[in-house]
């Protein structure tokens, strides 16, 4: 039997983590206004095809992924978690960058924030029950939902919520604070999580083989599910690689904080989740480069 992933992160860490997670989601919705939310009524088909994919296909092709790889449980989980989190907070900036449809990006990143309040809780205890591996290992730890509700409140909803209506009420300071807010909190970000990996590096090192395989396959599933979604849908191409991208660039910042609040001992969780907040950026570059020149 596979030794268990212990993960070195003590409280302290666990908290600036927490707090981390909010001041980025401040910065990025400083970029976000009310309309982009009103922007989903008068392009309804193509909101409704991407939170489609993002919220209930992307989950279900996890579960198809983790029944055929047949990953430790704790790894499954990881997926699970991972898959039921909203987009990343770089998937706008790589959407400009493919020559994507960026209002169709920045509606679908304000809209499933708030909607992640529930669909994030709901997804993962679905799936990681109806997973015989992850259920047995939910119930050992036996997770308040409500507990997990609040944290997506906290950390991810209210940071968004307090920026855009900064936005609206100081829209002149906005534009001098914005871009400065987003790369501080961008570099902070990754100056811890290059810290946390320093911390635990022997052991990301000796299981690497565990995951790395697992993560890239995985979302490059992901990608090419968005894009399949917009083109059988007939979005066009920029709104189909607008869809790869939310689909496949996933908030791993709030699965890491779901990992070391709820799930301290399962380390395989936090391993997955740090892995695909790596390589998701690889990825979704080389992805949006890629399209970029074909363009």
């Amino acid at each position: 039997m596979q030794e268990a992933i212990n993960i070195n992160f003590d409280p302290n860490s666990r908290m600036t983590l927490n707090f981390l997670l909010a001041f980025i989601m401040f910065g990025v919705s400083l970029d976000l206004q009310w309309s982009d939310i009103s922007r989903a009524f008068r392009r309804p088909k193509s909101t409704l095809l991407g939170l489609l994919s993002q919220f209930i296909l992307m989950p279900a092709l996890t579960f198809v992924v983790a029944y055929f790889w047949n990953p430790l449980p704790g790894l499954a989980l990881g997926m699970f978690l991972v898959a039921a989190c909203p987009g990343g907070t770089v998937s706008n900036f790589m959407s400009s960058l493919a020559k994507a449809d960026l209002g169709l990006s920045v509606t679908l990143t304000a809209i499933s924030t708030f909607l992640c309040l529930f669909f994030t809780p709901f997804n993962f205890e679905f799936w990681s029950g109806l997973y015989p591996g992850t259920a047995e290992l939910l119930r050992s730890v036996e997770l308040d939902a409500f507990e997990l509700f609040q944290t997506v409140f906290l950390f991810l909803i209210l940071p968004v919520f307090i920026g855009m209506l900064f936005r609206a009420k100081k829209p002149v300071l906005t534009n001098k604070i914005m871009k400065p807010i987003k790369w501080v909190s961008m570099v902070i970000f990754i100056l811890f999580v290059v810290m946390a990996f320093l911390k635990n590096q022997d052991n990301f090192i000796k299981h690497a083989h565990l995951v790395v395989a697992l993560v890239i396959v995985h979302n490059l599933s992901a990608f090419v599910l968005g894009y399949v979604v917009g083109k059988v849908g007939k979005l066009g191409e920029p709104a189909s690689r607008s869809l790869a991208i939310e689909t496949g660039i996933q908030n791993s910042g709030l699965g890491l904080i779901i990992c070391f609040n709820f799930f301290p001992e399962v380390g395989e969780m936090a391993l997955l989740c740090a892995t695909w907040g790596i390589w998701h950026i690889i990825s979704g570059m080389a992805l949006s480069a890629y399209w970029a020149k074909a363009a």
